[in-house]
Formats: structure tokens, C-alpha cells, sequence
């Protein structure tokens, strides 16, 4: 498909024989407002966010079946939607907690709270599951050193109800990290029970067998179809949920999923495309709620990897090349935030994203790839994940165009969605993609930690530089109040700026479509969907 044919097509709007099989399990929306039905495209690989492998749809289990200690406040935004408020920290399974004068040791009171097998939720609990968090490795284990929590002998439990987390020094991440979905707290005896030496913390069991505390359980799970959750009546951490069901569909298709929620055959779909946001937006029997998600950005990464892309001369003109507008229009369909055109070579503020000072200039592009190494340019993939193709190929055949009138010859490589991450972020094999990250913790040091530094999983470009490191390691525990915060942040986006390893192309919003009665929803930085709010209004 070239990219005229490929601008000009139309998602299909009607239901054809495959969609036959979801309509048989999914009930009519006016059959009872106790079960909500949830369409999302993505599949669901394991019900354990510890294991290795869990794939980013999978966390919102961890969501909904698990307590934390921390959870945020809500917020309303300008539009009237709400979001999480990243300003008011509260307790979840903590009842209340204390921090000592110098910020290394933090104390929490559990509240009084059973797993739903009856037994009551203990500090013992709390510390095994950040032990198994910080022992299983891979991503969990790095997410909670973001957080200073790196090893097991830094978390006590005093009493039954009481625990206490010692640092090696004070963080200004450690309290929001215990908000992720990473740091769940797991009934251990039950987990222990299904322990063996070859798997010490029960990793085969909870791949299938959630065992929490939280607003709801899974009472079916059934990989690559359906997942259903039920309502715990002895949730003790917050309101009881507005619905008693949640049913969540797993629909490949978006035409099929758009028809099931017009129809009325689902509640809510979850991560609709933005060209599917902006047409049922234009409907009046469709709600769409459409929130920029905080510390994100669409990029574009040269890999240094690749020898063309050592010299920063040819990384700068690709970002004078790339035509931003025209990407903006037609791969996010103007839902999102321009993040080129930024005014100053220095920025003005420390606010994470903001504007990048590069905007659509091929005569400038044309002038540094004459001055570089490459002035007759290089052949070079240009690779994008097929489970994010609905801004990925519209962005890629736009990019395409673009560098080839630079001399740059662009193939397109399309990886399925299953192998995306171990290609990109684990191998970091390929030389020029398109990535999407965004930090869970909302600073600037705490994105460039995981997209900026050598070795970190987000940084596919396999970016390194000095003085960037140096002030990561400077700035990720630092008070943002501190004196030194502000100008290390400045001059850390400054370098971002001049050396371009990713290329930001726009902020991206996270959209959710839903029957105009369903109320609750909340916006939430891991962008899985909190089911306990929701009910129909």
C-alpha cells in the first residue's frame, strides 16, 4: 500500500461474520446496568505483572485486583474529564504513613483489610511482594529502583500492621512509586502455597491465579477472547465499585469494536484509534474523552547503532525533514500536541514535553546532509509496530517521502505487535523506528532516566552522553524545589535538543469511547482502564 492509497481509505463501519462470535457472548448494554462491557484490541498474556514477559495490556489487572499502599487523588481537567492528580498523594492499603526528618525512612499503618480468601492483609505481605519485585529482574525490578527500592533488606515489617521502607537517601520517587502498577501487594501464604524450588514466588501460579485484595476478582480469564472481573464486597480501600461485572472483550478489529460500542453491544472501547475518536466524536450516541498522556511522546529514533546516525549533522537534518504538520493531520488527525516548533535553541522552561526547536525545513535538512559524512545519503529501514499502526504507518509512509528528498532511501519494515518490544527495547536492533514511551512518574529526570541513558530499556537509540548521564544521576532523587533542580533540567533538555537522538513528532492522547450514560471514567499515566469507579449514571 503506497501512502496516497493508504490516506484515502476508509475504516469499515459494519459487522461481518467474524464479528458473529463476540456478539454471542457479549450481552445487550439494556440487559442490566451491574455488568459493563469492555472492548479493547490488544490481548492480555499473563495476569502476574512480575512475570517475565507480561506485556503492557496485562497490567491492568494488577490495577483493579490489587491493592497498593499509595494511590492518587482525582482531578478534574479543562474539558470536564477526569484524571488522576499526580499533586495529591493518598493512601490505599495505607491507612496513613510518616516520613522521617531527613527522608529515608518511611513508615505506613495498614488499614484493616482481607485478601479474598479471608485472610487478613499483613505488613509480612506487603514486604514479600516488594521482596519478589525487586528479586524477579527485568522490568519490575528496574521500575522499583526508580523508586530507590532495590533490595530486600531495605523493606521491615514491624508488626501485622505496620511496615517501613528504609533509603539510602531521600527521593522525591519513592511515594509516587508505590502508586504503580508494580507495587501490588500479593496474599503470600496462598502464593506460597504453590511454591516450589524451581519457582520460589509462584510466578506459574499467579500467571493464572490472581491473589489480591482489590475492588475486584477474576472470575474467568479466558487468553486471546475474554477476561471477567467481579466485584469484591469487602473491598476495605475505597468505595465500592459501580459495577457488580466487567466483562472485557478482547476485538482485533476496530471497525468491529467502533460497531459493537455504536450499537450499543458494549459500554466502553478502550484505546480507540484517533481517526475512530474523531468520527464518534462528530456522534451524539457515543461519548469520546480524549486526554494528552503526561511525560509521552511519538518519536522517531535514529539508533546510533547505525554508523550514518553517529553524526549528529545527519540526525539533525532528518529532524528538519520529518513534516510534522502533515503527520499531525494524518496519522493523529489533530488530536494530540505539537511538540516541533519551539522558539529557542535553549529551553525557557523545565516543563516535560515541550516543543523541540526543528520544524519542516528541506533546504535546512538538504544543507546539513551536504555537510555531513553522507552527503550522497544511505539506504535505511524504517521500522513501526504493527499493533500500533493506526498513527505508526500513516507517520512512517509521511517520513518515507520526506528523507527520501533528502537522499535518504527509507524501507518500511512492519514488526507484529508480539515481537515489537524484544526487537526494539530489549535487542535494540533496529536502526531507525518509531517508539511511544511514557514515563509513569511525571518529571523530566525520571523520562530522560528511561529513554536517555545507556543500557535503560526505552532508550532504543542506545543514546549516550556524559554530561546527560551525569545530570540524570543528579537530578532523579532531587527535590524539584531545590535551586540546583531547575538549571540541570534546562541544560539536560538543552543537550536533548542539540543532539536529537529521538525525534519528538507529537504528545499523543489517550482516547476512550463509551455510551453517553457510563460515568466514572478516570485518566490514568499507566493508560489501563481503573474499572472500580465506573458505573452507568
Amino acid at each position: 500500500m503506497n501512502r496516497r492509497d493508504f490516506l484515502k481509505s476508509t475504516s469499515a463501519l459494519t459487522l461481518g461474520a467474524a464479528a458473529l462470535p463476540f456478539l454471542k457472548v457479549l450481552p445487550a448494554m439494556a440487559s442490566t446496568n451491574e455488568t459493563l462491557v469492555v472492548v479493547m484490541g490488544s490481548t492480555i498474556n499473563s495476569l502476574d505483572i512480575h512475570r517475565s514477559g507480561t506485556n503492557r495490556p496485562s497490567y491492568q489487572v494488577a490495577v483493579n485486583c490489587y491493592d497498593r499502599l499509595m494511590t492518587f487523588g482525582t482531578k478534574t481537567l479543562e474539558d470536564g474529564s477526569l484524571s488522576y492528580d499526580y499533586d495529591n498523594l493518598k493512601g490505599e492499603l495505607a491507612e496513613s504513613w510518616e516520613v522521617s526528618e531527613d527522608g529515608r525512612t518511611l513508615t505506613f499503618h495498614l488499614r484493616e483489610a482481607n485478601f479474598w480468601d479471608g485472610r487478613p492483609v499483613t505488613a509480612q505481605d506487603v514486604k514479600w511482594s516488594f521482596d519478589r519485585s525487586v528479586t524477579l529482574g527485568g522490568f519490575p525490578t528496574t521500575q522499583m529502583a526508580a523508586g530507590s527500592t532495590t533490595d530486600p533488606d531495605q523493606f521491615e515489617a514491624v508488626d501485622e500492621r505496620t511496615f517501613r521502607i528504609h533509603l539510602p537517601h531521600a527521593s522525591k520517587l519513592t511515594l509516587p512509586n508505590l502508586t504503580t502498577p508494580i507495587a501490588i501487594v500479593i496474599n503470600s501464604e496462598l502464593a506460597l502455597e504453590h511454591a516450589t524450588d524451581d519457582d520460589p514466588w509462584a510466578t506459574e501460579y499467579l500467571h493464572r491465579t490472581p491473589a489480591g485484595s482489590g475492588a475486584f476478582r477474576v472470575e474467568r480469564w479466558e487468553p486471546g477472547q475474554q477476561l471477567v472481573y467481579r466485584r469484591n464486597a469487602d473491598w476495605a480501600s475505597g468505595e465500592q465499585p459501580g459495577a457488580e461485572r466487567i466483562i472485557l472483550r478482547e476485538v482485533p478489529s476496530t471497525s468491529t469494536r467502533r460497531a459493537l460500542l455504536e450499537r450499543g453491544d458494549a459500554h466502553i472501547s478502550q484505546d480507540v484509534p484517533t481517526r475512530d475518536a474523531m468520527e464518534l466524536d462528530a456522534q451524539a450516541n457515543v461519548t469520546v474523552i480524549s486526554t494528552p498522556i503526561e511525560n509521552c511522546l511519538h518519536v522517531l529514533c535514529p539508533n546510533l547503532n547505525f554508523e550514518p546516525f553517529q553524526d549528529v549533522r545527519v540526525r539533525q537534518a532528518i529532524a528538519w525533514a520529518v513534516p510534522y504538520e502533515a503527520i499531525m493531520q494524518n496519522a493523529a488527525y489533530g488530536r494530540g500536541v505539537p511538540m516541533w516548533g519551539g522558539d529557542s535553541k535553549s529551553p525557557v522552561d523545565i516543563a516535560w514535553p515541550q516543543p523541540f526547536p526543528y520544524s519542516s525545513n528541506l533546504e535546512r535538512a538538504r544543507e546539513l546532509m551536504a555537510a555531513s559524512d553522507y552527503p550522497e545519503g544511505f539506504e535505511v529501514p524504517l521500522s513501526f509496530d504493527l499493533g500500533q499502526a493506526d498513527w505508526a504507518e500513516p507517520t512512517a509512509l509521511l517520513i518515507q517521502e520526506a528523507l527520501g528528498q533528502i537522499g535518504i532511501t527509507v524501507n518500511l519494515d512492519r514488526i507484529p505487535g508480539a515481537n515489537w518490544r524484544t526487537r526494539a527495547l530489549v535487542d535494540k536492533q533496529l536502526p531507525l523506528h518509531l517508539e511511544n514511551f511514557g514515563g509513569w512518574l511525571n518529571t523530566p529526570c525520571y523520562y530522560f532516566f528511561w529513554a536517555y541513558i545507556e543500557g535503560n530499556l526505552f532508550n532504543s537509540s542506545n543514546y549516550h552522553n556524559d554530561e546527560i548521564a551525569q545530570l540524570v544521576d543528579e537530578t532523579l532523587f532531587m527535590a524539584m524545589d531545590d535551586p540546583d533542580y531547575e538549571p540541570k533540567i534546562r541544560r539536560m533538555v538543552e543537550i536533548a535538543f542539540e543532539d536529537v537522538p529521538r525525534i519528538p513528532l507529537y504528545q499523543p492522547t489517550l482516547n476512550v469511547a463509551m455510551q453517553p450514560d457510563i460515568a466514572g471514567y478516570e485518566f490514568w499515566y499507566h493508560r489501563q482502564l481503573d474499572n472500580r469507579p465506573l458505573r452507568v449514571s
